[in-house]
Formats: structure tokens, sequence, C-alpha cells
């Protein structure tokens, strides 16, 4: 096995790998003032945004669920990935080539292939697959994808690729390139029968990628009427890579498009994504053989920064027929899952967008998704179309199916308006369509909420609605008594280039809160804040010198949140805040010795009355002598 990768290496890919250029990737993140940046934590549901990343400090902290820690830990929570992982994946990025000891590494873990691996095994085959379709076989994949209006160029852009109809010639390819049958298989490129053979043969792939742009599956379409496996699109198996209710194809080529936009079009096919971007809609993103789920949803709004300060747009695409009526219903009872406004885009003929570019150019699917209506609207009217409003009971019965929908609505604030609009399409009052919300809701309650839309299933099932994340205990960063504790501490984790020889004054009594204490005992246990200087891992050392997570997340909290001032701190921004906190533990003492020498008396214990005297002479002197100080500063 290597070594255990030198803390040098360690240190160099702290220095070099961009925080927040690794988060990006996963988060849409905007701009928060005070050099940091804000976006929706990937680690917990939230509707206003609470994820701090301090690109300069290289942590991230989540005010809400208290996770935190820097690029490494960041990519260790989110992929899941060991600590020499994250590192490896990170020095790769970066083009920094570790250095390792002499000696054990990580021990083993009983894991399987490392991930890494598998990756890179998908981005093999995928090239190995684009190159196919360039050669003699892969002309029947190429006929399909010009029938369909997509040239060399195109095919090129979203990485297509072409499974030859042998079965083992994958196999080959990638044993040839060393790779082993257990990370072929694991990674679902391969399966063993008999022996080894191929999972695609014969189709067209679509290369399913992160948003970062890795590989890790394909989406294949059957192009020869022999194939012995009837269905039209094959897609990866669930794998350590690939969760299909978390994977949108297209989103690493419209991620950033999302985050600039606030909009995500989602399609329904791998041939619908590409024809929205040729033509010039590059929002458009699609699910890979699944319907669209709160997971996909949870990806969507961090990419959109979906939260109550901007709202954006999601705008689905249906076909009109039954099938899209029904997927547009289940759009609807996942509505509430985006603070954003959700919309329909329905071509009157029922046209897919490929099919619409075909037929009438890329200025039509533009048109389409310009001409979105609200989501709300299309599956009211659907559900009302379905019944003959020219007759009393149709009417009723119509008021009743769509009551029961607007009152599964969770956002009760927008319940009266759809029950405004419900009343206009059945065409009754407004007040009538009120009360038969109101009926609905009593009738959804009192059978425990089934059948009362997305929430009511799930309790059914005795499914319980997933918790908040509780929020780390900790002190109140708004509490006044302790807000020069805590900006003080700031300034010694964020800028312990600027804080100069005045923290040799500093001790733990300074600090009242037990937590701001300890954390300020951890920077002394490494020397004091001068020991940061050309650090880039300092904060993650203060993480680690602290005893409790609950310090820990502490840490990077004070690492990320920004300073109130809109310029970098200088040496007399930082000596006002230290002089400050030693004026007032002073003050703190000399209240201190003034109490005991009230309680002593002169005449019963002189020597000790004189004591605390000269004693509080001195804290006074003390005192003002730090007052001096602290105005020559200002």
């Amino acid at each position: 096995m290597a070594g255990r990768i030198r803390e040098a290496s360690i240190a160099e890919v702290r220095e070099r790998a961009r925080i927040d250029d690794v988060v990006s990737q996963y988060v849409t993140l905007k701009r928060a003032g005070g050099g940091s940046l804000k976006g929706l934590c990937p680690f917990h549901d939230e509707k206003s945004p609470s994820f701090n990343v301090n690109p300069g400090r290289g942590f991230f902290h989540c005010f809400g669920c208290g996770e935190g820690g820097d690029v490494i830990s960041f990519l260790m929570k989110i992929d899941g990935l060991s600590f020499a992982e994250s590192v490896e994946r990170l020095a790769e990025k970066s083009g920094i080539t570790l250095e390792r000891e002499d000696g054990d590494g990580e021990p083993e873990r009983p894991r399987g292939p490392q991930r890494g691996r598998l990756v890179e095994a998908h981005r093999v085959a995928q090239e190995w697959y684009a190159d196919q379709l360039s050669g003699a076989e892969g002309v029947v994949g190429r006929r399909f994808l010009a029938e369909r209006g997509f040239d060399q160029d195109a095919a090129a852009r979203f990485g297509l690729g072409y499974a030859p109809r042998e079965g083992e010639a994958l196999y080959r390819h990638l044993k040839q390139k060393g790779f082993s049958i257990e990370e072929m298989t694991v990674g679902g490129l391969v399966a063993v029968g008999r022996s080894p053979y191929d999972k695609f043969r014969g189709r067209l792939l679509w290369p399913i990628r992160e948003p970062g742009g890795e590989t890790i599956g394909f989406g294949a379409r059957r192009l020869h009427d022999d194939d012995r496996i009837e269905a039209k699109y094959l897609n990866t198996a669930e794998t350590p890579l690939y969760k299909k209710s978390q994977v949108l194809y297209g989103i690493d080529l419209a991620r950033r498009e999302i985050g600039k936009a606030s909009q995500a079009v989602i399609v329904e096919g791998y041939t619908d994504v590409m024809a929205c971007h040729l033509a010039g809609v590059p929002t458009a993103v699609a699910t890979c053989g699944t319907a669209f789920g709160d997971d996909h949803a949870r990806v969507l709004r961090r990419f959109m920064a979906d939260h109550e300060e901007f709202r954006g747009e999601v705008i689905f695409t249906f076909d009109g027929d039954a099938a899209g009526q029904k997927a547009a219903l289940r759009a609807f009872e996942g509505d509430q899952n985006f603070v954003s406004q959700t919309y329909v885009a329905v071509e009157p003929t029922g046209k897919d967008p490929c099919d619409l570019r075909m037929a009438e150019g890329d200025e039509a699917v533009r048109e389409l998704v310009a001409k979105r209506v609200p989501l709300y609207r299309f599956v009211l009217g659907n559900v009302v179309s379905k019944y003959d409003l020219d007759r009393a009971d149709g009417r009723v019965d119509a008021l009743r199916e769509a009551a029961r929908l607007v009152s599964s609505v969770r956002d009760k604030s927008k319940v009266e308006g759809f029950a405004r609009e419900l009343a206009q399409m059945v065409g009754v009052d407004p007040e009538d369509a009120r009360a038969e919300v109101r009926r609905a809701g009593a009738r959804g309650a009192a059978r425990g909420g089934q059948g009362a839309g997305r929430d009511a299933r799930r309790h059914g099932r005795g499914e319980e609605p997933p918790a908040r994340p509780e929020r780390p205990q900790g002190p109140d960063p708004r509490d006044p008594r302790f807000a020069l504790e805590r900006e003080t501490l700031k300034l010694f984790v964020q800028h312990p280039m600027v804080v100069g020889r005045l923290t040799s004054e500093v001790d733990g009594q300074d600090f009242l809160h037990p937590a701001y204490r300890a954390v300020w005992d951890a920077i002394a246990s490494l020397g004091g804040p001068g020991a940061g200087v050309g650090d880039a891992g300092w904060v993650a050392r203060i993480r680690d010198a602290v005893a409790e997570p609950e310090l820990g997340a502490l840490v990077s909290a004070l690492a990320v949140e920004p300073l109130p001032i809109m310029r970098e701190p200088d040496a007399p921004y930082v000596a006002q805040h230290v002089l400050r906190l030693l004026e007032l533990t002073a003050t703190r003492d000399v209240a201190d010795v003034k109490s005991r020498l009230q309680r002593t008396n002169p005449v019963d214990d002189p020597d000790s009355y004189n004591r605390m005297f000269g004693e509080l002479a001195a804290l006074e002197q003390h005192r003002r002598a730090l007052r001096d100080r602290l105005t020559a500063t200002l």
C-alpha cells in the first residue's frame, strides 16, 4: 500500500485547492459581503441561505445545521470520501504531485473500489464509446442523431458514444487499461455471467455526469430491431457513483446558467436537453429514467439559489397527453419543494422540444419556454376540463375534485389565490370555492391527511416528514454581552497576520463565555495567533485542537462569518478589539476588588485591607493605561 501522505503535501492541497471553486460545483454561491459567499446548504433543506464560504480562509460553515470545515472535509462530507481520497482528488484537479512517507498509509476499508477508480473507469469508457461512434459500426448511431437534427459537433459537445454489439469489447479495453473486474462491475460498466460482458451493447450512449463534469453513468438508446432488450432506454443501475433519484442529465452544462438566470427548465429526455441547449435554452436538464422527485428538487435549488430573498422559476415541459398530465400532477404535489415559481410549457400539438426544433427551428423552442403558464393553473385546468361545466352537477364535481388539490397545498398563503382562480375556472362564487377548499382540508385532516397530496400519502405509509436539523448548541452570535469576544476571535482566526504582539497580553480570563474561552485556549495551545501567519491549514488546526464537535462548528463559523467592516482589517483595528477586551477584564477586576474591599473592615483586618487597596490602585492605573493606548489607535 502507498505510504501516508506527507503533511507538507496536505498543506499544499489546502492552499491551492480553492474552496469556492470546489463548493460551486455543488452549490451556486453569491457574494455576501466581507469577502464571504453564500448559498443553500447541500447538507440539509432550507428556504433561506445559511451556508457560508470564506475563500480567503478556505473554510465553509452552515449556520443552520452546523456543518463546517475546510475544502478537504467538504469533499469528505458531500461525496462520502475518506480523508486520503479527498486529498488525492483535490491534488489531481490542482496539478499537485503528492509526496508520501514510507510505511503504512490509511488502513484498508471494506467498501470496495475507491471512488476515484470508478470515476476514472467511466472517463475511459466514455472516451472509448465516443471513438466508436465515429467508427464504421457507429454509423447507425450517427444516422439516428442526424435524423433528429444533431450533427457531429453536437455529439462531441454532449460526449455521445456508441457501444459495439460485440459483448466484450469494452471489457477488454478496460482490462487493457488496468482496471479490475471488481471496478468494472461495481461501476455498472460490465456484468458477469458465464464470463464478463458489457452492460451496453449496440446502443447510442449519453454520458451522465456530475455537476463538476465527471461521468458517473450512461443512458443507452435502443437502435437495432433485433436488440434482445425491448426497453427503448437503459440507464446505469444504482452504483456507489450513480443514484438515479439525485442525478440530472445536463446539469454539468446547465449549472452555471441555472445559477445566473435563477431558472431551470426540466424536460423529459436526453435529446430534449440537447435540443434546448442548442436552441438557446441552456438551463435545461432531465431526469434519468425516473420521475422528478424531492432529491432532484434539492439538487436544483442549490444551483438556482432558490430562496426567499430572490425567487426564480422552474419550468416543466410535458406532453399534452394523459401521461403528461399525470406527470404535471406529480410535479404539482412536489411544487412546494421550491421557493421559486413553478410553470408548465406544453406545445399545443404535443411536440417535445426535440421534435419541435426539427419541425420549426430553434426559435420555436425558445418560444415554447417563453409561453409557459403557472403549474397550478395547468393542473387545475386539466381537472376542471374533465367535467361538463354547463351542468350544475358537473360544476359541483369539478369544484370538489379540484378543491382537494388546492387544500393539499402546504403553503397556506397560496390557497386563497388558488381558490379564487378555481372559482373563475368553474364559474362559481369565490366564497363557494373557498368553502369547498375548507371542507376538503377538514376531510383530509379527519382521514389523517391520506390522499391529500404528497405529504398525506407519505404519512399514510407511516412515514414521518423529515425533521429539521437540530442546530448545534453554542453561543448566540447576536448576544451583545459577548459580541466583543466573538469579533476578537474572528480576527484571530481569519487574520492572524495582522494581529501582532498584543495577544501576548491576552489569556483565557478575558473570555467570559466558556465556548469562546475554549477556542482561545485552543489557539493559545498552538502558539497564539502568530502561529497562523502563512499557514493555509490554520483554521483546520484550530478545529483539530478543540475537544468537542460543537466547538469545531463554532470555529468554522468564526472562520466564515463576515467582519462588520467593508475593508481588510489593519493593525489599529485589531488593536482596538484586543485593548477593549483587556480593558473589560480590567474593569471586572476593579469591580471585584472594590467589592472585596467594601466587605473588609480596615480596623479588624488592616493588612488585607491595605493589600487590596494597593491592588485596586494598580488595577486602576492599568485600566487607565489601556484606555490611553486605545485612544491612540482611534
